[in-house]
């Protein structure tokens, strides 16, 4: 058997140039369904067709040249702790890679890609401060400014208020166990529904706390307004850990000049607040200190990495998730890359 190159088909393609890119147009527009009936062939078919088209892409421009400013994040893309690291140009907006995994040695793939001259030039990386970021960022890109992702910042406070709301809930539960409980059987003569013992009354109420505590106080209904203000009054622990939260965020929308003193009392404080969450939050607050104060200079954040991967969970939920993760990166980078593929015959 003699195999032959043929010009008008990929290398150990069962379909011609045509096809595979009327395929890969499509399923940067469709559902897997539509591309799956319309062109009567299997979602794993497509998988390969789309990986074949941005080899090919890929090859055909330089996707990393002239990159200076690059955010750095990962993504859950299916069950089981399967994860992609992505990279993102802020100047551009566009992916520029992702591969599966979310360690060090995933992410220094990027930068062997990159080179070491390239590397070089890295001008600002934005992250969300995990570690093994930052020890890889510390090796092939040393001179660039790190800035933290201000949202996972002022998440990691709102994790520390929910800590020590939750602890508020459990201490009302033990003591709500110790109250009689309700008497069953006939209702009372005059209708009237027995109430809760109070601090089974607050056990619920503290479960129910959550959202007015985590929300910015702008987007607050009146029934948060009226939640949180009854923290105010009936919890002080619990309410001064909500100021902390929020004198957190409220760093990050200063001018930088007013920021760094702001942070450094925020730091004051929380370091004598006595409560413990904050008190272990300020301490990661002080190792990410520079890298939040250049977030604040320089006007850099995580935002452009969050609605790229938004859009990688939208291309998960409408393909009905991928068993290949070759195959999900290829349709990202035709959907997300800046080079989308093009109907044939078309201008």
């Amino acid at each position: 058997m003699i195999v032959a190159a043929v010009p008008w088909a990929r290398h150990d393609a069962g379909h011609t140039h045509a096809f595979d890119a009327t395929v890969a147009w499509l399923a940067t527009k469709c559902s897997k369904t539509a591309v799956t009936e319309l062109m009567r062939i299997a979602w794993r078919t497509v998988g390969a067709i789309l990986t074949r088209v941005w080899a090919d892409a890929d090859a055909a421009w330089d996707r990393l040249a002239g990159v200076r400013r690059i955010g750095i994040d990962e993504i859950s893309y299916k069950r089981g702790h399967k994860y992609l690291t992505v990279v993102v140009d802020h100047d551009s907006g566009h992916l520029l890679w992702a591969a599966p995994g979310r360690d060090a040695q995933t992410l220094r793939g990027f930068f062997d890609l990159l080179g070491a001259e390239r590397s070089a030039q890295i001008t600002h990386v934005s992250a969300d401060g995990a570690p093994w970021i930052a020890t890889v960022l510390a090796e092939r890109c040393p001179e660039a400014i790190v800035c933290a992702d201000p949202f996972h910042v002022v998440k990691w406070a709102t994790e520390a208020l929910d800590e020590v709301r939750k602890a508020a809930w459990n201490d009302a539960r033990k003591h709500a166990r110790k109250e009689p409980k309700r008497p069953r059987g006939r209702p009372r003569a005059d209708g009237a529904n027995i109430p809760d013992r109070p601090a089974t009354q607050r056990a619920k109420a503290l479960k129910g706390a959550r959202y007015a505590l985590w929300k910015n106080p702008a987007n607050l209904t009146d029934r948060q307004q009226t939640k949180l203000a009854w923290v105010a009054k009936t919890d002080p622990r619990l309410y001064r850990a909500y100021l902390l939260k929020e004198g957190l965020r409220t760093v990050f929308a200063l001018p930088y000049t007013q920021a760094v003193e702001a942070l450094d009392r925020w730091v004051s404080w929380a370091r004598r607040c006595r409560i413990e969450a904050f008190v272990k939050l300020q301490r990661s607050i002080v190792r990410h200190r520079d890298s939040i104060l250049a977030a604040i200079e320089h006007g850099l954040s995580n935002g452009r990495i969050e609605a790229v991967n938004t859009k990688i969970r939208l291309i998960t939920r409408i393909g009905f998730g991928f068993k290949s993760p070759e195959a999900l990166i290829a349709l990202a980078m035709l959907s997300l890359g800046g080079h989308p593929p093009a109907l044939p015959g078309r201008k």
